[in-house]
């Protein structure tokens, strides 16, 4: 990318949209940030709001937005399970009028459009670990259809622009992220952990603890977007971008009562609906097409995740 680039990201006061925003405007673009800030949040942008070549505009991309750029990230969707499955119908319709209206104005501009995608294309997975060739066992009906479903869609929304209309696009098949900027009640793993551990409460683990998934921090996903980015424009994806180092949920919460020094204790309950028995992703395309694999140990990641909630918590 050139340092003149007009760059929009939607989602940008997110959790990754917003440390999308610190890398783009660190290396010299503009860069609009669109949200509706119904998970995002004002807080994780204050910082750029005095950078002269930032700017946030209060927008819900289910709605068209017609602006001047030259390359766009799509990141704008409820990614947690508690946020999603609040209005599953504005969740399903986030990802593919959201979509078509992004691709829509790049298709417009002439933009490249990036688009996160995730691990949830897979579903409760048969195949393990999950390569871009699987073509995933979604439940089309169940709690979590709004957002598995709504991003299958929308990479087809992708692929077909691309076919059709020759829109420029990247795709990207985001697995379990985490990191300084998560929402404290987002209901993830990680955040919930953390949070529960620094406030001495009981750390709930659903079902028996041994689902598994996959962490990767933040910087190593946008290490990988960013090379995704800027790949030779043949290669579009989907790549997974994840850590394909696995642990098990207790493994995971043991962890964070070790690092944290907490004296909660684990509790189990009852496994949600269609939640993934396992989750790892085979990431042997990335390595190839993008010279990229994950450097952050979770352990490292989860020091710097546990500072970032002290001060939030704090506060």
């Amino acid at each position: 990318m050139q340092p003149s680039n007009r760059i929009l990201v939607s989602g940008g006061a997110g959790f990754i949209g917003s440390h999308l925003c610190d890398l783009l405007i660190a290396g010299g673009h503009e860069v609009l940030c669109i949200d509706n800030y119904f998970t995002g949040r004002r807080r994780n942008i204050e910082h750029l709001l005095s950078k002269p070549r930032f700017e946030v505009m209060r927008h819900d991309v289910t709605f068209p937005l017609y602006v001047e750029v030259d390359d766009i990230y799509n990141l704008a969707c409820p990614a947690s399970p508690i946020h999603y499955q609040y209005d599953p119908v504005q969740t399903l319709k986030t990802s593919v009028h959201g979509a078509i209206n992004m691709l829509g104005l790049a298709k417009r501009t002439r933009a490249r459009i990036f688009q996160a995608s995730t691990s949830e294309v897979y579903g409760d997975p048969s195949v393990h670990p999950q390569p871009e060739s699987y073509w995933g066992h979604v439940n089309p009906i169940g709690v979590r259809a709004c957002y598995d479903e709504g991003k299958r869609a929308a990479e087809t929304l992708f692929f077909d622009y691309h076919r059709q209309h020759k829109v420029r696009i990247k795709v990207a098949r985001i697995f379990n992220t985490y990191g300084p900027r998560m929402h404290p009640n987002d209901g993830r793993v990680v955040s919930n952990f953390i949070v529960q551990a620094l406030s001495n409460n009981d750390i709930t683990l659903f079902g028996d603890g041994n689902q598994t998934r996959s962490f990767c921090y933040v910087s190593d996903l946008l290490d990988g977007v960013q090379r995704l980015m800027n790949a030779p424009e043949d290669f579009i994806g989907p790549v997974n971008i994840g850590n394909p180092r696995e642990s098990t949920i207790r493994e995971l919460a043991e962890m964070i009562l070790r690092l944290t020094g907490s004296k909660s204790k684990l509790i189990f309950l009852p496994l949600p609906s269609d939640d993934p028995r396992q989750r790892q992703p085979d990431i042997r395309l990335a390595r190839a097409k993008l010279d990229w694999e994950p450097k952050v140990t979770v352990e490292d990641g989860l020091k710097e995740t546990i500072a970032y909630f002290r001060r939030l918590l704090a506060e």
